[in-house]
């Protein structure tokens, strides 16, 4: 089945391109099953890319998907026009009323900045706490899942020596857990970033497994106990070649990068990025969705009940 998206959203015709399966909102009327009610709170500065690049995902399933695009209302865009925000996105205090299946919150550029400086810490922690009644399952995308671990359980963040840059290998923890149902006992992923969860923080919260890990990345997938709350620390759902595409801007404009580790072959830039995790990627979302969010949310939204496993959120660390 296809994700259904509106008409003039950039990421339709290049998912289109892509032999992703997607339709218009007026067929979808017409098809007599309810679809998926998923929000994204997407973060990014670059939104139509990150846009694309979690429709791609999300439509590779055989559920119809209907999308919310949700953006903070108190920060101002600067890499996005307000054109397509006001056309395409909607705001918390809009969607505050409704209620969802799922919501995706996606990274974001600000993990240098302690939590309480980032200028939308006081939406963002309305939203955790709306999501409790409203929303059945959520998924948190590297930063994203640090400000939840944050919020929800106290855990820290700490800054690496430098960036973790590239694409690292990773094993399965818990081999029987439905999410990472089909993989490898190693696959890959993405990461680009500056801090890191640690492990021993993690392991005094009993409310959370940890589902996958890296020798070099760390704690790449986090769970609650109810598996209602998945945290994921890199970026799955990257494009072949943004990190390229982050290595050259970084490198243009006389910034300290590396080259991304695993990616190029060979290590030279000069080369097209051989792809690791596209279908793992797709295994992931799909999993995600079939077995944490179709199979388990109810028919009536209106029954969706705060996550037992987390009776009240705050900044305490809990254990």
């Amino acid at each position: 089945m296809p994700i259904k998206i509106p008409e003039l959203l950039p990421a339709r015709q290049t998912l289109n391109n892509e032999n992703i399966f997607v339709i218009g909102e007026d067929r979808a009327i017409h098809q007599d099953i309810r679809p998926l009610q998923i929000a994204i709170l997407n973060l990014m500065p670059t939104k139509v890319v990150t846009e694309t690049q979690l429709l791609r995902l999300l439509g590779n399933t055989a559920l119809q998907v209907e999308i919310t695009l949700v953006r903070p209302e108190s920060h101002k865009s600067k890499n996005t026009s307000a054109e397509h925000l006001l056309t395409f996105y909607q705001t918390y205090h809009q969607i505050k009323n409704n209620r969802y299946d799922a919501l995706i919150i996606t990274g974001a550029p600000v993990e240098n900045l302690p939590f309480e400086q980032v200028d939308y810490w006081g939406e963002l922690k309305e939203i955790f706490e709306w999501s409790r009644q409203n929303v059945f399952a959520s998924l948190y995308i590297c930063w994203a899942s640090q400000a939840a671990l944050f919020y929800q359980f106290g855990i820290q963040k700490y800054p690496l020596p430098q960036k973790l840059f590239g694409v690292f290998p990773h094993r399965v923890i818990e081999s029987n857990t439905k999410l990472l149902r089909g993989f490898d006992d190693v696959f890959y992923a993405p990461h680009s970033c500056y801090t890191e969860i640690r492990r021993e923080d993690v392991q005094k919260v009993p409310r959370l497994r940890i589902l996958a890990d890296s020798d070099e990345a760390g704690v790449y997938i986090l769970a609650s106990q109810d598996d209602r709350q998945i945290y994921i620390t890199g970026h799955s759902e990257y494009d072949p070649l943004t990190l390229k595409n982050e290595y050259d801007r970084d490198t243009a404009a006389n910034i300290p990068i590396s080259i991304p580790r695993n990616y190029f072959p060979n290590d030279d830039p000069t080369q097209p990025p051989v792809v690791r995790w596209r279908g793992h990627a797709h295994l992931l979302f799909s999993n995600w969705i079939n077995y944490y969010v179709y199979q388990e949310t109810p028919y009536d939204l209106n029954q969706v009940l705060p996550p037992a496993a987390m009776p009240q959120y705050s900044n305490q660390p809990r254990g």
